[in-house]
């Protein structure tokens, strides 16, 4: 019997770590990453940050000039329906922070409109929970939603596009999403020279439901006078430029991609912009 005991609490072990070594190695560039950032009583004076960004993205090959809108807010969700609750008394509630990004690009012909919802744990900065992302112009419109699971990420989408249409995809791959790190980034642990790689998807924010493209990317950072310079290199996204301010809550200043994105901040308050 005690030989069986030995063995039992053996094979337990065994699993344990292995898969605490499996989840450390999928998580690796958490340790980087503050978890408690959030729980700054910042996020809970009943009040939002919005960011205005005067903004640049090429679409048919030129530069569009336009106002990006960046709105990060506390919610409390209910695990039901994964969304912010309106009966406070539930017993299943949690903490997220949501983050919005909206945008109205003009072209030359009419204007392309973005809206992507980030939500994170409010103890999980560095990890998507949900992402809904719609964009809407002329030619169609096209919504995809995004959910954390334990082996990565289920997404449903419907487009406009021809070889897509409407269907759903389980993405194995736990990672980072290029558009989080405009908020996940300023939850660094910032130091003058730190250096990482982490598995990076693609930009969502797009017309299209085509499958994530997920590849390692490194990130380095660096301090500078103006404020925390994080660069973020991959063969997918090319290379991106932030820049955050040394202080709490380390807003971002800048966002400069090779792929002709500019974000430059314009103002910032904090405001309850949902109020009448």
């Amino acid at each position: 019997m005690r030989k069986l005991m030995i063995l039992i609490t053996f094979v337990a072990f065994s699993c344990h770590t292995e898969s605490g070594l499996k989840k450390n190695k999928e998580l690796s560039w958490s340790e980087h990453f503050n978890n408690d950032w959030t729980n700054n009583s910042l996020w809970d004076d009943g009040l939002a940050e919005v960011n205005i960004y005067d903004a640049q993205r090429v679409i048919y090959g030129e530069p569009r000039n336009y106002e990006q809108v960046y709105v990060a807010v506390k919610e409390t969700f209910n695990k039901e329906f994964q969304v912010k609750t309106d009966n406070y008394e539930r017993e299943d509630l949690f903490e997220v922070i949501k983050v919005n990004l909206f945008s109205d690009i003009p072209t030359h012909r009419y204007p392309y409109h973005f809206l992507m919802s980030i939500f994170f744990k409010r103890q999980n900065p560095d990890m998507v929970h949900k992402l809904t992302v719609s964009s809407q112009e002329w030619c169609g419109t096209t919504f995809k939603a995004m959910r954390k699971k334990s082996y990565g990420f289920d997404e449903n989408y419907n487009s406009y596009w021809d070889g897509e249409g409407r269907g759903e995809r389980q993405i194995k791959k736990l990672c980072l999403i290029e558009d989080q790190l405009v908020f996940t980034l300023r939850a660094l642990k910032f130091k003058d020279g730190l250096a990482f790689s982490a598995p990076v998807m693609k930009s969502r924010m797009t017309s299209k439901a085509s499958k994530p493209i997920i590849e390692k990317s490194d990130f380095k950072i660096s301090e500078t006078d103006d404020g925390w310079s994080v660069q973020v290199k991959g063969p997918h996204i090319g290379e991106v430029n932030y820049l955050f301010q040394k202080d709490y809550p380390h807003k971002m200043i800048l966002m400069e991609s090779s792929d002709g994105r500019i974000w430059k901040l314009k103002s910032s308050n904090r405001d309850d912009y949902w109020a009448d």
